[in-house]
């Protein structure tokens, strides 16, 4: 049973930058596509799921989630029926389009396309609405799965072999993963989250999961929003790639590192020079990330 197993995953030391020692944590490793973070915070979900016979669980995303992707790929892999609310009505006619979509179908996941103006009602909407009366005992997780099962399990990336490092550095979408880690940390730890958008309640929700105060967040490399890029960050993305062997995703965790490293560069770090980086994988949506590149005649992600 692929959530039965134990994973620690592997630090591997990039560089000393400044006299800053700079380790990533290749959470990346775990699966091609249950990696990183989206092990972690599926693993408990899906536990439960199995040891209470509930055979089916429904969940949110857009048309290059990661989450979604990873969902689907577990719930194949468990006999666990999946369901997606997605945002963007005007994909429901272009999956074969969308390598993560078609990924998700491929899995046996049913994709229910909605407008935005819908997908913002979440689960008062009249097509969520319609799932879970045909479908009783559903199980439903948000958007990007971040749950109490989630943050669970993210409490699981630190080991006690991680106690050495002063500041740990993730990169933060709905709040779960770096939630988890805050609530692992070690006394003598800093955790630093760098936002992928910028989103001004992201501290109260972070707040509601955690009392511990050892912990900041980034919003200067968010690169003008979720999903958003620039030639400057995908250059860096490969030459990333290129000198340290290490894959990172353009819209997490390729944007905290550039942050890091910019920052040391520029002598605004203040956090400690013994540097963790958790890379919390991501990768499937650099197909879908090379489609639009290839689009504006950019550079590819060249993996």
């Amino acid at each position: 049973m692929f959530f039965l197993k134990r994973i620690i995953s592997e630090n591997e030391w990039i560089v000393n930058l400044n006299n800053h020692k700079i380790t990533i944590k290749r959470e990346d490793k775990i699966d091609k596509w249950i990696s990183g973070n989206k092990f972690r915070k599926l693993k408990y979900v899906f536990l439960k799921l199995i040891k209470e016979r509930n055979k089916k669980i429904l969940s949110f995303g857009g048309v290059f989630s990661n989450h979604l992707a990873a969902l689907s790929k577990a719930g194949n892999l468990h006999r666990v029926k999946t369901f997606a609310i997605v945002r963007g009505k005007e994909w429901e006619d272009k999956i074969i389009e969308n390598p993560t979509l078609k990924f998700c179908k491929k899995n046996g996941m049913d994709l229910h396309f909605v407008s935005r103006e819908e997908y913002r009602l979440y689960d008062k909407g009249l097509t969520c609405k319609n799932i879970i009366d045909l479908n009783p005992q559903l199980e439903i997780i948000p958007e990007g799965g971040s749950s109490k099962e989630a943050m669970k399990g993210c409490m699981e990336i630190l080991t006690s072999d991680d106690k050495k490092f002063d500041v740990i550095c993730v990169s933060v979408g709905t709040g779960g993963t770096i939630s988890g880690i805050i609530e692992s940390s070690y006394l003598n730890q800093f955790v630093l989250g760098f936002l992928s958008l910028k989103h001004k309640n992201m501290s109260k929700e972070i707040f509601k999961n955690t009392s511990k105060t050892n912990w900041s967040l980034i919003d200067d490399y968010t690169f003008n929003g979720y999903g958003k890029i620039s030639i400057e960050l995908i250059n860096f993305v490969n030459h990333f790639y290129k000198k340290y062997r290490v894959p990172i995703d353009p819209i997490y965790n390729a944007k905290m590192v550039f942050g890091i490293f910019d920052m040391i560069k520029k002598n605004k770090w203040k956090w400690g020079k013994n540097i963790l980086i958790i890379n919390t994988g991501g990768l499937q949506g650099i197909r879908g990330m090379n489609l639009k590149l290839k689009q504006r005649g950019w550079e590819i992600i060249d993996y």
